[in-house]
C-alpha cells in the first residue's frame, strides 16, 4: 500500500470510537459531508479537489489522504490536481511547499491504486 492508505487505516478504529461515543454530532457532520460534496453545480472530483487544497491550508494529513483518496476515486485528473495545489502554493506560500506535495503524493498514491 502506501503512507496515505495507512494512515487511513489508522484512522479507522479512534474515529468508529469517536463515532460511537458522539452519534448525533456525528451523524451531522455525516449530513454536512453529504449535503457539500454531493452532485450539483461543480463535479464531484471538483468539490474533492477544493477539499484537498483547504487540507492543504489546514495542514491535515488525515484530510489530505480522505480528500486524495476521494479525488482520485471520483475521477480526478493529476493535471486537475497539480493544478489546485499550484494555488495553494500561491496563496500559501512556505508552508504549501511541505503540505503541497503531501496532497500529490497521495493523491498519486490513490489514483495508482
Amino acid at each position: 500500500m502506501g503512507h496515505y492508505h495507512d494512515l487511513i487505516k489508522e484512522l479507522s478504529e479512534p474515529s468508529k470510537a469517536l463515532r460511537l461515543a458522539i452519534p448525533e454530532a456525528w451523524a451531522g457532520l455525516a449530513r454536512l459531508h453529504d449535503g457539500a460534496m454531493g452532485a450539483g453545480a461543480l463535479p464531484e472530483h471538483i468539490k474533492e479537489i477544493i477539499a484537498l487544497v483547504i487540507a492543504v491550508a489546514e495542514a491535515c494529513d488525515g484530510c489530505i489522504a480522505y480528500h486524495a483518496k476521494g479525488a482520485a476515486a471520483k475521477g480526478a485528473r493529476s493535471e486537475e490536481v497539480a493544478e489546485a495545489l499550484g494555488v495553494a502554493l500561491l496563496m500559501l506560500g512556505g508552508p504549501g511547499t511541505v503540505y503541497g506535495p503531501r496532497a500529490w503524493q497521495a493523491f498519486l498514491e490513490f489514483a495508482e491504486g
